[in-house]
């Protein structure tokens, strides 16, 4: 079945091309001898003589929210620019599709080159793209922020959240200490920077008591 339907399908186009197109001969040859190869690739790769199967869509994952996804809005703000297509990008790691995040993000740069949150939205999602690893991509973004908000704590924050998925703690730890040296004493994401801190801690105490010899 699926051969008379090729050869019916090359009949229709030769036939097309004369009547409507006007082709001459050698040109009805030309077009006559790439269907022909087109024939013999799909016989050489194809499965004519398999009946049709309708193909699954792809599988959607159903994946927690992202640490970032879950603090940003305490650091970076709501209802912006940068929380809508940050937003969009949660969504696409919930799914899995780590790519999308990061494209959608770069696609907002390019609106907004400007706006240090997206470009810590960006350097979260080439992170997370890398499975949990710190790329010279991503720390270029996570730069990139800082140099634009120098005094904002978000950048800091996440960029040592970053280090931290990677396994850089010792560097993770000395960005936090430094962001809680010079934050007010009444700032509401202060707590943040502890648990996080102490998170460290227990994750060290834990690694030395594997260590220790029995």
């Amino acid at each position: 079945m699926g051969w008379l339907l090729i050869l019916a399908f090359a009949a229709v186009v030769l036939a097309a091309l004369w009547r409507l197109a006007g082709f001459d001969r050698v040109a009805l040859q030309l077009v006559g001898s790439a269907l022909l190869v087109a024939m013999a690739g799909y016989a050489w790769q194809g499965s004519p003589g398999l009946a049709g199967k309708p193909v699954p869509p792809p599988v959607r994952q159903n994946l927690p929210d992202t640490a970032f996804a879950a603090t940003r809005e305490a650091l970076l703000g709501r209802f912006d620019t940068a929380s809508r297509w940050l937003t969009i990008a949660d969504h696409f790691h919930r799914i899995g599709d780590t790519q999308s995040a990061a494209g959608v993000i770069r696609a907002a740069l390019r609106a907004h080159p400007k706006d240090p949150d997206l470009w810590v939205g960006l350097g979260n999602a080439l992170v997370i793209h890398a499975g949990g690893m710190l790329s010279p991509a991503a720390e270029l973004a996570f730069e990139r922020a800082s140099r634009l908000a120098p005094e904002h704590p978000g950048p800091k924050f996440f960029y040592g959240l970053a280090l931290a998925q990677s396994g850089k703690l010792e560097e993770a730890e000395s960005l936090w200490r430094s962001l809680l040296a010079t934050a007010p004493p009444d700032a509401e994401w202060r707590p943040m920077v502890e648990e996080k801190l102490q998170l460290l801690a227990q994750v060290r105490a834990m690694a030395e008591m594997r260590g220790a010899p029995r």
